[in-house]
């Protein structure tokens, strides 16, 4: 537990890519400092950067294709968050992880891959068959199917054409402005329960941080995967002696570049005081 920490304790600042759409980076926000709250009490909240676009102008590019411009202003949010002291990245939407390689490239900090923390809690289940809702562009192209497929080896299932337009149509026409109808609701658990009739899927991932202002886990009769809640978990543990001493030689050791999950969030700095880092993955050596 937190408590069996050396008391001399420093959190590393997260900076936050997010206001896509405000209502989601909003539940980012709140789960962040829920979860520091929870394990260090009294008065304590997360120690991040917020860069906050303007949706409509992100929304423009997506619609038109215009992905080149939009890695850039990406880009250029992550080196304003680096430059305003940010050790790690966090992009607060599933979409636009389309280009998190890409960030996390020029801005040359770790950038925790929302697809990572969702295979880990799929890996966690029994669950061989998910189904992926998300927007359009979640759904059919292959920056997070893909990730999932080649690197966990997770195969997710998508609805058919019109399934697939009614979904994106409720994030963008009606959760992303903060509309919850009931109506939409149904709609949503109407094609959860015909892909369990017709395609035995066995969960479903929540691929849209708003889908989770829609549906929760109390909705649906499979394991639902609430790919928010994954990210921004954050598993600080007591590293035994051996685990800090691994901790300390990764720490002098490894290339920021690579990152791969760790079962733990302590870091040691060349000081030796603990980093707490609150996200789910951390640099490891190969």
């Amino acid at each position: 537990m937190i408590n069996h920490l050396e008391a001399n304790h420093q959190m590393k600042k997260l900076g936050i890519i997010g206001g896509m759409s405000w209502e989601s980076t909003a539940t980012y926000y709140n789960i962040l400092n829920q979860g520091v709250r929870a394990r260090l009490g009294g008065l304590h909240s997360a120690n991040l950067l917020l860069h906050s676009f303007d949706f409509a102008e992100i929304e423009t590019l997506q619609a038109n294709g215009k992905w080149d411009e939009a890695t850039e202003e990406m880009i250029k949010a992550g080196l304003s968050l680096r430059a305003g002291g940010a050790e790690a990245l966090l992009i607060a939407t599933n979409t636009m992880h389309k280009m998190a390689d890409e960030v996390e490239a020029a801005v040359q900090l770790p950038l925790f891959h929302i697809a990572d923390a969702t295979a880990n809690a799929i890996h966690a289940t029994q669950s061989s068959k998910p189904l992926l809702l998300a927007t359009n562009f979640t759904m059919t192209q292959d920056f997070y199917k893909g990730r999932l497929r080649d690197r966990h080896n997770i195969h997710v299932l998508t609805p058919d054409e019109d399934d697939r337009t009614l979904i994106h149509d409720v994030i963008y026409h009606e959760l992303c402005q903060g509309v919850i109808a009931t109506k939409s609701r149904d709609n949503y658990l109407k094609i959860i329960n015909k892909m369990i009739k017709t395609c035995q899927i066995d969960s479903v991932i929540f691929g849209c941080t708003e889908i989770g202002l829609l549906l929760s886990q109390d909705d649906v009769d499979i394991v639902a995967f609430d790919t928010t809640k994954f990210i921004v978990t954050m598993p600080w543990t007591s590293l035994s002696r051996a685990k800090r001493r691994l901790a300390y030689w990764l720490k002098k050791r490894i290339d920021s570049d690579i990152v791969r999950r760790l079962d733990y969030s302590c870091l040691f700095n060349d000081q030796k005081k603990v980093i707490l880092w609150p996200i789910t993955a951390l640099p490891l050596l190969d």
